[in-house]
């Protein structure tokens, strides 16, 4: 053979290799208003930068006629490429190919791309669409969910994972996403399960009541992103990777701010005339971001809590806000696990933590009682105290009992927290705590409404105030509403350098 011969040979084989499963196979993909395993990979990687390995990886085992099937690329895409110019691994799970079934080869292919990625220090980007365990290779392929699980779990807090599902994704699978860091989802053409809804004990079981993006969305929480398109959710993935770092060692990536950093948020001046019918979240977050720019993760779940990645002064921080506009500033144990995972990201990944408070408690019913609530309240303690990248608190309203301790407060070693006049740091409010202080007085007087009235304004000034709080250190500074983008990121600016160690210890237990 010459050597345009063997050129030849190989264009033709990787030709081959490239068409997975064959024409057919393709325009069903298509028909189903889906994207194949090549084309997500050039779409969510920047043009022209994906780079294959181990194209040509393919079955070993011959049992139940596999030595007779073709499998390209043994039904997975991987590679390395680039967003925004940055290094990123991936792997797109090829349905055309056996259903995108994983076995063994196909495992050593995703096994590598992790140890590539560990080594250099990148993210890794998983698009899954399977049909499941290869059931030919038995064994085998049960090894390779281990090699998979095994690696993720190393990689966890090393590097960031994100997984998109863009297909089925069932049975062993289904760990995949919930050992990633941040998990997107399509309405269609989409589900997300352990057991197949024949499985369950719910005779009207089906994969849209149990392993939808909706589903999963609101109720698991597993889902944190829900797409209406492949090439949606690709472009979403893409915004989020923007804001994180490489790897636990780097810092996010810092661009070049066009936003005044000393910009006022006027509108904020404006909050404290709705203020009792609780804050709007979102829209203070909105005010004080680059731009008014958020990444909103788990959007509908545990929705009394906001959790949102921002870029402040070109910088990405974490904030975590009490959005109680539409409900009484409770804090559930959903909330609380909402909390504790957006938390231990940002932790572990160097990006600074704001909280924006308005809170008043916990939920009080029998099932959050049954849900260990107070665990849940445990962990979320536990995440903040724990936490020593910046930690800065923004009292913006009701900051009341064990709940505001627990969240980000001086008690558990906030480095700065900063009040809005409007705000009330108390154990409860003031009404409550008359009415338990005075009851005699209350209950013998003729004039009771009067005596309740005069001793809420007393136990407002005296102990609820911000500036009572203030003077013993609790807060550092009380601000004007419409500064606190400027002073949140002066406050950034001041502890970019903090360095925290706590206790030596292999890890805690809580």
């Amino acid at each position: 053979m010459s050597i345009q011969e063997k050129i030849n040979e190989l264009t033709n084989r990787r030709g081959q290799i490239e068409q997975g499963g064959g024409n057919a196979a393709i325009e069903k993909i298509h028909a189903d208003s889906k994207l194949t395993a090549r084309e997500r990979v050039e779409l969510l990687l920047d043009t022209d930068t994906f780079v294959e390995i181990g194209a040509f990886v393919k079955q070993r085992a011959t049992d139940f006629n596999l030595g007779v099937k073709e499998a390209p690329a043994d039904g997975v895409v991987t590679g390395y490429g680039a967003i925004n110019g940055r290094l990123v691994y991936v792997y797109s799970q090829d349905a055309t190919v056996m259903g995108g079934a994983l076995g063994e080869m196909h495992a050593k292919k995703v096994a590598t791309i992790y140890e590539k990625a560990l080594k250099m220090g990148a993210p890794v980007l998983a698009l899954i669409d399977s049909a499941g365990l290869r059931l030919q290779e038995a064994t085998d392929a049960l090894e390779g969910f281990g090699a998979i699980f095994l690696k993720q779990s190393l990689a966890s807090g090393v590097i960031p994972q994100v997984t998109a599902i863009l297909g089925s994704c069932g049975g062993g699978a289904a760990v995949i996403p919930s050992l990633s860091d941040f998990t997107f989802m399509t309405v269609d053409n989409a589900k997300l399960f352990v057991n197949s809804p024949n499985a369950l004990d719910d005779k009207a079981a089906s994969f849209e009541k149990y392993a939808s993006a909706t589903f999963h969305a609101e109720n698991t929480g597993i889902v944190d992103f829900v797409c209406n398109s492949d090439a949606e959710c690709l472009s979403s993935m893409r915004n989020l990777i923007d804001l994180l770092p490489s790897n636990n060692y780097e810092d996010s990536p810092l661009i070049d701010a066009t936003d005044d950093m000393n910009r006022m948020t006027a509108e904020l001046a404006l909050v404290d005339n709705e203020i009792d019918k609780g804050v709007d979240a979102k829209a203070i977050i909105t005010s004080i971001a680059d731009n008014n720019q958020s990444v909103e993760v788990k959007a509908t779940y545990a929705t009394e809590v906001v959790t949102s990645f921002i870029r402040l002064n070109g910088s990405t921080v974490g904030i975590v806000a009490n959005n109680t506009i539409d409900n009484d500033g409770k804090l559930t144990s959903t909330g609380c696990k909402k909390i504790v995972s957006f938390v231990k990201f940002c932790d572990a990944f160097n990006i600074p933590l704001i909280t924006v408070t308005d809170v008043v408690g916990f939920a009080a019913t029998v099932a959050e009682e049954k849900a260990g609530l107070s665990k849940a309240i445990a962990k979320m303690t536990y995440s903040f105290a724990s936490a020593t990248v910046p930690k800065i608190n923004l009292i913006v309203n009701r900051a009341y009992g064990s709940a505001y301790v627990a969240q980000n407060s001086k008690h558990i070693g906030a480095d700065l927290v900063f009040a809005w006049p409007t705000a009330v740091i108390s154990v409860m409010d003031a009404t409550a705590a008359v009415k338990i202080m005075y009851a005699e007085e209350i209950t013998t007087s003729s004039v009771a409404d009067e005596v309740i009235a005069a001793k809420s304004s007393e136990y407002a000034n005296m102990q609820a105030s911000p500036y009572t709080a203030a003077s013993r250190g609790y807060i550092d500074d009380i601000i004007d509403p419409a500064a606190s983008r400027k002073r949140l990121i002066a406050a950034l600016e001041m502890l970019f350098t903090k360095r925290e160690f706590g206790p030596e210890k292999k890890h805690g237990t809580v």
